[in-house]
Formats: structure tokens, sequence, C-alpha cells
């Protein structure tokens, strides 16, 4: 039967539609097949990169910190062994039959478990949390041979910041703790290292100070994560880059016997090479066991260390500034000297006290020293000869010879707090108080009294300057990573040679002839003269009323109430090599209190061991001799206690 017309037409309309859909479909297939092509081997590399990142976590790494080191190489500041427990919840089971099961060899208190379990709650249940750190050898092996009682808890051994010296160099070389917001605020561009939970950084001195040095540079550990972010295994690693070590000018067993000499009290010393401007010794005290803030400070502790009124807290030997008192006259005697205004040889009369404008400013002797040359007025301390020379050369004169031996200006050396001191002048009480400077304030400024003011280390500038005639700058880091600073040789200063004796022969006399106030804290070793000067800052004076009430002398008052004692020197006399400052906090005089504690650091220093007998006074040797033997059977005694 032949196909009718309709159904011939039909089929035609059908296959047009059929290669028209055709048609779509396979230009369908063809865009598929294109995108296709361009997912898989176009960007095949982008999307294997985005494939790799979901299955890949990139974990910083915290990289060694840097030692720090003392002038001999002994560490001072080290890394040591944490051992540390960790626990992963989701493999201990019931973590708190866990706990108490650890609790059985290991202390856990009851703040600590708390905490404990708080860092577990706010953490993913495969997070490691560390249950306990700073374990002893003996606690960590204890608990690694139960481990397998113990599901979820891993022994670890990690790192850990370490003060081998502990209250020795505390104020000087610092601590580190877990970083803050606060130490975050005040970084412009904070490393990358700080992500990592509880990463140490320095808190105070050299620790804060070098941060960047010492940190180093971040690590890298490649580990494979499932869907739930859960570690499978470590694909690579890099450790990074260690820190810096640093070595500073200081002398472990000078800094040591500097501490245990200012003892118990509120004191400072600083002994510095006036040759290089070397600081070999600085000591601070009371000081505090810096290993305390890396572990973590208890309140008890921490409050202990805040409200003692003898702040153990403050390094005393660069942010501690003080009146300088006597020890500032050696800059009016050469200022002096320099303005032509007095001859080393000329006299002044004191009667016990000098008057100006109806007002008496009193010497410390209340009789007087009667005639008073420049030499004398050292050897003695008069106050009236140097009253009476300041109010000759004026302020501006005395201003700018202090600034010349190194006071009134903030040095340069890694350590936080640093004082600048106070050199004053016309237009600076002019600026701060609005008022004019007066003839009075000048003769304040001549004893080193009224608005001067001076901290430890200017004043071991100021007596090394005297020493060596250069301008020396301290110096505290010796070396990084056996690397030493750039040095510039200092230059000679500009006053006269002669000027110079004039001053030295008198610090001379303080100590070494009858009448000085330092006499007997003399070094009796003509290889070994000390020199120096003694002064007594006055705090306030003991008013009328109180002297009714029966306080008429230092020790009758509370102890904030009471002078510093002060005192500077260098030795040997003819060859300096070492300049001293001790400042003990209302100590009383600087003869009684402060020198003798500057002769026995500057002998350790010029003997590197215990001096001789001979060295000592003779007056004193018995004394010393048994002071040793005693200190012998003490040791004796530890060591059979230990054994």
């Amino acid at each position: 039967m032949q196909p009718t017309r309709t159904s011939r037409i039909r089929q035609r309309s059908i296959t047009r539609r059929g290669l028209l859909w055709m048609g779509v479909q396979m230009g369908v297939i063809g865009v598929l097949g294109w995108r296709m092509r361009q997912l898989q081997i176009d960007q095949s590399d982008e999307f294997r990169l985005l494939a790799e990142e979901n299955r890949i976590n990139i974990r910083l790494l915290a990289p060694n910190r840097g030692l720090i080191l003392d002038r001999n190489g002994v560490p001072i500041a080290i890394n040591d062994q944490n051992y540390r427990i960790v626990m992963i919840r989701e493999q201990a089971g019931d973590a708190g039959k866990v706990l108490d099961r650890l609790g059985e060899l290991i202390a856990i208190s009851p703040e600590r478990r708390e905490r404990i379990e708080k860092d577990m709650r706010k953490r993913s249940a495969f997070v490691p949390v560390t249950v306990a750190e700073h374990l002893t050898w003996q606690e960590f092996a204890l608990v690694s041979s139960n481990a397998p009682a113990l599901p979820g808890i891993l022994p670890e051994v990690g790192l850990t910041r370490s003060y081998p010296f502990q209250k020795a160099y505390a104020h000087i070389v610092g601590y580190v703790g877990p970083v803050s917001e606060s130490d975050l605020a005040r970084m412009e561009d904070p490393d990358p290292l700080f992500q990592i939970p509880r990463f140490p950084i320095g808190k105070t001195g050299v620790e804060r100070n070098a941060e960047e040095t010492l940190r180093g540079s971040a690590g890298a550990s490649r580990i494979e994560v499932n869907s739930v972010g859960r570690i499978m295994r470590e694909l690579g690693r890099d450790n990074g880059i260690a820190g810096k070590d640093i070595q500073l000018t200081l002398d472990t067993k000078l800094q040591e016997y500097a501490m245990e000499r200012l003892g118990d009290q509120s004191a400072s010393a600083i002994v510095m090479d006036v040759r290089n401007g070397d600081l070999v010794a600085m000591a601070s005290a009371p000081s505090f066991d810096p290993n305390l803030f890396v572990r973590g400070i208890s309140t008890t502790d921490w409050n202990g260390l805040r409200d003692n009124e003898y702040r153990p807290l403050s390094n005393k030997t660069v942010s501690g500034a003080y009146p300088p008192a006597s020890t500032f006259k050696m800059v009016v005697a050469l200022a002096a000297l320099e303005a032509g205004v007095v001859k080393p040889e000329e006299t002044v009369y004191c009667p016990g006290y000098y008057e100006l404008g109806g007002r008496r400013f009193h010497c410390w002797k209340r009789g007087g020293h009667g005639n008073m040359d420049m030499g004398n007025s050292l050897k003695q301390s008069c106050d009236v000869y140097y009253y009476d020379v300041a109010k000759r050369v004026g302020i501006e004169a005395i201003a700018a010879k202090a600034r010349q031996l190194g006071l009134g200006e903030k040095y340069d050396i890694p350590l936080p707090a640093i004082s600048g001191g106070l050199m004053p002048t016309k237009a600076y009480k002019q600026r701060v108080f609005g008022e004019g400077w007066l003839q009075g304030d000048t003769l304040n400024a001549g004893i080193g009294q009224g608005f001067v003011l001076a901290s430890p280390l200017q004043l071991a500038v100021m007596t090394s300057r005297l020493a060596s005639g250069n301008a020396v700058e301290p110096r505290l880091v010796k070396s990084v990573n056996g690397v030493p600073p750039a040095r510039i040789e200092p230059k000679k200063l500009d006053i006269k040679p002669a000027d110079f004796d004039e001053v030295r022969r008198g610090m001379f006399t303080v100590v070494n002839e009858k009448k000085g106030t330092a006499y007997a804290s003399r070094i009796d070793d003509k290889d070994n003269i000390f020199v120096g000067k003694t002064g007594t800052s006055q705090v306030r004076q003991i008013s009328a009323a109180e002297r009714v009430t029966g306080v008429l002398k230092e020790a009758d008052l509370p102890w904030n109430r009471r002078d510093h004692a002060l005192f500077v020197g260098y030795a040997p006399y003819d060859n300096p090599r070492y300049a001293v400052v001790v400042v003990v906090e209302h100590g009383g005089g600087g003869s009684a209190v402060a020198a003798p504690i500057a002769r026995d650091i500057m002998m350790r220093a010029l003997y590197a061991e215990e001096p001789p007998l001979s060295a000592y006074p003779a007056a004193e040797r018995n004394r010393i001799r048994g002071e040793r033997e005693r200190a012998l059977e003490a040791a004796s005694a530890q060591t059979g206690d230990d054994l």
C-alpha cells in the first residue's frame, strides 16, 4: 500500500524535528565535553590544589629560642626539656575516670582539674589538651609506665624557657610568658608565630628588648586530616630557623657575688669596664625567680612581689633615679675649674652653714669644716664649699658639665624602663613649673640635691669618664651569634688633663687618707688602689614637730623616709679598669653603708676570686677571716646533709 500524502508530510516533519533535537543534544554534549576538558585538563592543577587543601593542613612550628650567655659563654637563659602530659578526650572514653587515675600518680589540684575540664569542653574531642607540664623525670616516667591503663593520655617532651641562675639575672635577662592581647596590640605587624596557643614571648629585660633576635623564624608541618579535621599522619616537616644566641658583657661570678653582697637591702650595684663601657655586673636587690613566671606564678607569690615596699620587680640599676648627693661634687668642681671661678688651692670657710637671702643652707657637719680647698672639700665632703662654688659657676655651666660626663642621658642598651635622670636648667624649671630659677636652686644642685636626679647606670658612666677621660658609652651585648656589634672608639673628653688630675686626687684622698669619708673602705694593695666618693642623698628633713616627739636621727625615722646611701669609685687608681656604683635605698650614710659594699665588689672584680686577706685594712682582717671560716663550716655542713 502506498503511503498517503499526509503520512509523507508527517514523516518529513518528524525527521526535521528529530534532526533539530539531535543537533541540540549534540550541542549540549559538546558543551559538556568542552567543560569536562576544561575542568580535567586546563584547570586540573587548580582543582588538584583545592582538593589537597581539603585534606592537608599546614601547621606552624615554633623555632628553638636563642640562648642568652654571659661574657664567658655560661648559659643564663636556656631551653629545658619540658615533660608534659596531654589528653585526647575521644580516646579517653570517660575522661573523668582517667583524670582520677592520673591524679593517683601525679598531683592535680582542684583548680587545675577545673581548668582542664573547661579546656576540654571548649575544644573538639580529638584536639589534645594539656593536663600537666614541667613534670620531673620521675613523674614523667611513672605516667609513661602506666600509659596502657590511661586511655587518651599521651606523655610528650617539649621545650620551655629556664633560668638556671634564678634571682641573679632576673632584672637583666627578664623572662618569657604566653603572648597576650596587650602584646599584640603594641605590634604593627604581628609574627604568624603568635597564632600558636601560649607561644612564649619576652615580657621583660633582654628577653623582651631583643625579642625578634631571640625568636627565630617559624617552621611548618604538613599534616593529613580527614573530613572533620582529625589528624591522620604527618607528610612533611620544616623545623624553621632557630633564634640567635646573645652573649652579654656580664660576668656570672661577679653578678652572683654582687647580689649576695647587697643582701636583703633595697639596693643596686653596677660594675663597668672604664676602657670600653662593658657592663660587667648589674645587680638589683631584692630580686625574684623568673622561672615562677614561666611556669605560672601563684596569686600568693605575685601579691608578695607586688606589695613588697622594697620593689623586687623593679630594675633599680637603670630605672631608679636618685639625687646623686655628694657624688655630684666632682661635676661641680670640674665646671668651676673650666669656668675659672676657683683655683684648686683657693679656700672657702665653712662654719657649718651658708647664708643666702636670710636662709641658711647647712653643711652635713654642723660644727663646720673650717677653711676648705678643693682637695679637702672632696676628701671631707664639705657642702658649704660647693654651695659657694656652685653659686659662682651657675647652673647652666654645671648642667653642661654634667651632660658631658654622662648625666641626663638615656642610654641605648636592651633593657626596658631606662631612666634619663634629670639635669635641670633655668629653661627646665620655667617649662615644667612656670617659675624662674632661684639661686637657692643652684646651691641645692651644687651638692647633688634639689631637682638633680641620676640613675646608677648614669653614675657608672660618669665615674668611668672621670677615670678614663674618654666619652665611654655603656655596652650590655658582647655578641650576637658570635658576631660582636660594631664598636666606635670613645673620643677624648674636652676637659683639661690638669682639671681631671685635681678631681682624681680628691677622690684618692676620700678613700686613702685619714679624715676621708671612705677611709675605712680602702684596699690595702698598692697595685690596686681604690678611689671614689661617698654620697648621702637626703629624702626629707626631720621636722621641728618630729624633733619634739623624740625623732632626732635617721634611725628614728620609718625606713622609707631615711636617706639613700651612695658610693661611686674606680680602681686601680694609676691604671683604671673598673668603675663601681652602689646605691642603697634609705640605707643612711654613704660612707658607712654603700662604701664597704662597693669596696668588696670592686675587690672581687679585681682579683677575680676571693681577695687575699692582706688586701683588707688590718683592722678588718680578723673579721673577714672569721666570716670565711664560718662560711666554710656552713658549706661543709650543707655538703654533709646532701650526702
